[in-house]
């Protein structure tokens, strides 16, 4: 059976660990020529080089998605080794802000904006002139942190992931007739480095009832990259309860 992916360039941020990892290693799987991008190159070394382990293609690229010109870089990178890009999964963000509005540091609140929100514009806007050549898919990690309250310690987190998610509403009707989907993934809880202090009797308080690895979030990475480019556009996609987004 032919692999999903045969013949398709991927670009992943945030490549180095957790969901884009697992992403990056799966989509190599079913195909795809993949590149990783990450600000720690020891990490997206290592990512590439287990892909390339067990057959696959893959090449890392050192980028700060925050960074518009290592941004400009990481496509100029991928069009030399593998041509140009057909998916791009905007994984990489962060949480730098953990306390309220009053007490919290600017400079953290600031950066996390930069990164969850900035940095997907930047990753989507350097791909577009490749995309428009051809049709694609753009996929914006999100959260339901982005769609709902949870708690009064993560308004820069909830305020840049609510800004990602218009952002992907605005850009599906921008590039719909260009053939470029643009949809949001929200894996709800997994299992990685930023929530490595959420307990699963604290997960409920997330909506999520299921604490999911990253692997988990694969399957549904892979049906939004392998719909057709004429839709769905401008959607969400998530791994969590209704009631909880």
């Amino acid at each position: 059976m032919t692999n999903q992916l045969t013949g398709k360039v991927a670009v992943i941020t945030g490549a180095g660990r957790g969901i884009g990892r697992a992403i990056a290693s799966g989509f190599a799987e079913q195909g795809a020529k993949v590149v990783c991008a990450a600000r720690t190159q020891g990490q997206i070394d290592e990512t590439a080089r287990a892909i390339r382990d067990v057959g696959g293609d893959a090449i890392a690229v050192p980028c700060d998605v925050s960074d518009a010109a290592a941004v400009e870089r990481l496509y100029a990178e991928t069009r030399a080794h593998f041509g140009a890009v057909d998916i791009v999964v905007a994984n990489a963000g962060g949480n730098l802000s953990r306390a309220s509005v009053e007490e919290g540091d600017i400079a953290d609140w600031e950066r996390t904006v930069r990164v969850n929100l900035i940095g997907v514009y930047f990753s989507c806007k350097f791909a577009i002139p490749d995309l428009k050549g051809k049709g694609g898919h753009i996929i914006v990690i999100g959260s339901g942190v982005g769609h709902r309250v949870v708690d009064t310690a993560h308004s820069a987190y909830g305020a840049s992931k609510a800004g990602a998610w218009m952002f992907v509403r605005a850009l599906a009707a921008e590039l719909r007739p260009h053939n470029i989907c643009v949809n949001e993934l929200i894996p709800g809880l997994v299992q990685t480095a930023i929530t490595a202090g959420v307990s699963r009797s604290d997960a409920s308080a997330f909506g999520a009832e299921w604490f999911k690895q990253p692997e988990d979030v694969l399957p549904l990475a892979l049906f939004l990259a392998t719909q057709p480019l004429t839709g769905p556009t401008g959607q969400s996609f998530s791994l969590m309860r209704r009631d909880s987004q």
